[in-house]
């Protein structure tokens, strides 16, 4: 089993709904997609960590495994889950190592973090269901961006017309209203 965490070499993207710094309506969560790279690392824990699991389970010829704490999403790209209480917090840094402790930064889906996180393993009180969690050790924020989980970032008229830049087809400037009066004629 690894005994130093794993660390994100490069910053990673925020993705989804995120809880970071104030808890939502299921407490706090943090949303990432990582790396092929990274999760081989994990993999490779995993095997060591799912041994250890193995030695503890009551009938090991009647367990159950469970999925990879991981999920893919397409080629080269995963999705990691973090969740943790309150009392289990990790700390929240800047790209300088100072800690963030304002609820109201903006740490959305698109924002760009490095994250350090180690992969621990559980068994059910069953004493057959077993498998890995990740485990959020720390977070360093390298860029805001992003949104919020229901997409209603509010961008400037400017943002938003750098985001899609010029194209042929519609303009406001050559726009006119025709306003056309009608008599009403009595019936």
């Amino acid at each position: 089993m690894s005994k130093s965490p794993f660390v994100t070499a490069d910053p990673v993207m925020l993705d989804g709904f995120q809880a970071v710094l104030a808890p939502g309506k299921f407490g706090y969560s943090l949303t990432a997609v990582v790396d092929v790279d990274m999760v081989q690392q994990l993999e490779e824990d995993r095997t060591d960590v799912l041994k250890w699991c193995e030695s503890k389970l009551k009938n090991p010829k009647r367990s159950t495994l469970k999925p990879t704490p991981w999920e893919e999403l397409d080629n080269g790209r995963f999705k990691v889950k973090f969740s943790w209480k309150e009392d289990k917090r990790p700390p929240v840094v800047d790209s300088e190592g100072t800690p963030i402790t304002d609820e109201a930064t903006p740490l959305y889906s698109g924002s760009r973090v490095k994250l350090a996180f180690y992969q621990k393993p559980y068994i059910l009180k069953d004493g057959v269901t077993y498998g890995t969690s990740l485990k959020l050790v720390g977070v360093q924020v390298v860029e805001l961006g992003g949104s919020t989980a229901g997409g209603e970032a509010e961008l400037s008229e400017s943002a938003v017309a750098d985001l899609f830049g010029n194209t042929e087809g519609f303009k406001a400037s050559e726009f006119t209203v025709v306003t056309e009066t009608v008599e009403e004629d009595d019936f």
